[in-house]
């Protein structure tokens, strides 16, 4: 065979694979080139590590419990403000109901708090196996999720929470006195936040789908009628509520948030 045949036989098998040279085979199999110069661990160096971090993050989250119940009760008025206006009054309807109950929202303000602690231990984990160019926007991809988080639980608390309440003291009025369990109340506001939280984070999983090149910003763009019905249902599995106002005020803000983000993955890919 001659030397024209062996280039084209190479140029064939490289061509063969049509993930290799890809951004998503590049994520996957960094070249060497692209490591940063970290030193070495053994599986069980990285497994002593891990539980180093994992101690650090229960430390940090339980100081963050115990410091959150020590307020319990001022959190709980906090939480309480929304509907407090509106006349409703909240029962204890067994023993040891409303000492339950604080321990559920320090539990959940605790982790609210040490969240940050337990995102760095993360990052500080992953990070010496990252290339360079992966640590390049890793800071920005922890900011945005960071603000974004809480920004999801301001605008729950702020909006979602006072607009869901009001809808059922305002239906209810005339027809029954609105006296609420506390343990109900409680549950229901703190997972409409969490969700809330957790749901706007739609923006940060499209820049890293973006970053290792599965999906383009223009992709993301075309199948905006899909995204609208997904935004709908969506809304209507993470609300604790079945109003339809609070489902809409969540959907809007979801579907600003895609659009926002693929406009994002499109310019950085420009």
């Amino acid at each position: 065979m001659t030397d024209g045949d062996d280039g084209s036989t190479e140029a064939m098998l490289q061509t063969d694979d049509p993930t290799k040279g890809s951004a998503l085979y590049e994520f996957l199999y960094p070249s060497k080139e692209l490591l940063p110069d970290d030193k070495e661990m053994s599986i069980f160096d990285h497994l002593e590590e891990l539980r180093e971090r994992i101690f650090v993050s229960v430390l940090a989250v339980g100081a963050a419990i115990l410091g959150c119940f020590a307020f319990s009760k001022e959190l709980v008025l906090v939480l309480e403000a929304p509907v407090k206006e509106q006349g409703v009054r909240f029962l204890q309807l067994g023993p040891g109901e409303f000492f339950f109950t604080t321990l559920k929202v320090s539990g959940y303000c605790g982790l609210l708090l040490g969240s940050p602690i337990i995102l760095y231990e993360i990052i500080a984990f992953v990070l010496p196996g990252l290339t360079k160019a992966e640590r390049g926007f890793l800071g920005p991809i922890v900011l945005g999720s960071s603000v974004l988080f809480y920004a999801g639980i301001s605008f729950s608390y702020l909006v979602l929470t006072p607009a869901a309440l009001n809808f059922f003291v305002s239906y209810a009025e005339g027809a029954v006195e609105s006296l609420w369990s506390i343990d109900q109340y409680f549950e229901f506001v703190l997972v409409l936040m969490f969700s809330t939280g957790l749901s706007f984070q739609v923006p940060v999983i499209q820049l890293l789908l973006g970053q290792v090149g599965l999906v383009s910003g223009d992709q993301m763009l075309s199948i905006w009628r899909y995204v609208v019905v997904g935004a709908v249902v969506a809304a209507a599995v993470l609300t604790p509520s079945t109003d339809p106002l609070t489902q809409v005020l969540l959907a809007g803000p979801l579907l600003g948030l895609y659009l926002g983000g693929a406009w994002v993955v499109k310019l950085i890919g420009r």
